[in-house]
């Protein structure tokens, strides 16, 4: 019924704002910049509650087999790839900076897309839109008043492992085999110095602290389960519609919640940006109905 699948949107959208709003609060008010024992923690406690689910028979779980792993294995370690980047940029940048960074992933598909398939008709609206994206993630980092150069570097990189997440294989798919296959990366953590740096940290016995890490963990267990349930019950333009209105809300409520520093021009780069998206939507949605 369309009722239930409200519902389902509302809780998406609500789980994602409060995630990205905790790992916000973790990474950068709390200054916890150790994306490698962060994204462990949230492993262990998202392998832990999907054990759980399929015990109780909350989610479907079967076998995996060693060729289906290992056919999710560049997707697995994408997605470890896309949250590390993710984390260290979400850490020096603003909510709605890195969001108008990470709508550049549209332009880099839409140009893949118009490499492969050079038939298709080009659709002015679309076009438009994603100059609009285009042309505010270039501005931004010039008119950004607290630029991080490390921050945008770490952003490219987050946006890198979304494109290609999105061209070689199913988000959803990545989300289920990224907890099985994630832990690997625990092997790395002494040459990465995130283990050496986070015994010295001083909040590491905050009780604010280890909140913030069991919520996020939580968040992001839930958040994978919200998006699976939506997904399945809508096309994939009914889902961006929900995407896009996650992250409005999300960016309207941040400067509420967190300190931020914006000029004119680089809050015009963040609605310009968002403004594009609205028009790539919209051009979605006419193409299914054309």
């Amino acid at each position: 019924m369309q009722w239930r699948r409200h519902i389902t949107g509302l809780a998406f959208s609500f789980v994602f704002v409060v995630s990205y709003f905790t790992n916000k609060f973790v990474l950068s008010v709390l200054k916890f910049t150790y994306p490698t024992l962060f994204q462990g923690w949230q492993t262990f406690i998202g392998a832990a509650l999907l054990l759980l689910s399929g015990k109780f028979g909350w989610v479907e779980m079967s076998r995996i087999t060693r060729s289906a792993a290992l056919s999710w294995l560049p997707g697995s370690l994408l997605f470890v790839g896309n949250i590390y980047a993710g984390s260290r940029a979400l850490s020096h940048i603003d909510i709605p900076f890195f969001f108008t960074l990470q709508n550049s992933s549209h332009v880099v598909s839409y140009i893949i897309l118009k490499v492969v398939n050079r038939q298709e008709k080009t659709q002015w609206l679309k076009l438009i839109s994603i100059c609009f994206i285009l042309l505010s993630a270039i501005n931004l980092p010039l008119h950004d008043p607290q630029f991080d150069y490390s921050g945008y570097l770490w952003a490219v990189g987050h946006l890198l492992c979304v494109v290609t997440l999105n061209n070689i294989a199913s988000t959803t798919c990545s989300a289920y085999c990224c907890w099985p296959l994630q832990p690997t990366q625990q092997i790395f953590v002494p040459l990465t110095g995130d283990l050496t740096g986070a015994l010295e940290f001083p909040s590491l016995q905050s009780y604010t602290f280890h909140c913030g890490c069991c919520a996020s963990a939580l968040l992001g267990f839930l958040l994978m389960l919200a998006t699976v349930k939506l997904k399945s019950g809508l096309s994939l333009e009914h889902f961006g519609v929900w995407i896009f209105l996650s992250k409005i809300t999300a960016m309207s409520l941040s400067p509420f919640i967190f300190y931020m520093d914006m000029n004119a021009s680089s809050l015009i780069c963040v609605v310009t940006s968002h403004v594009g998206e609205a028009l790539l939507v919209y051009s979605h949605r006419d193409s299914q109905l054309g």
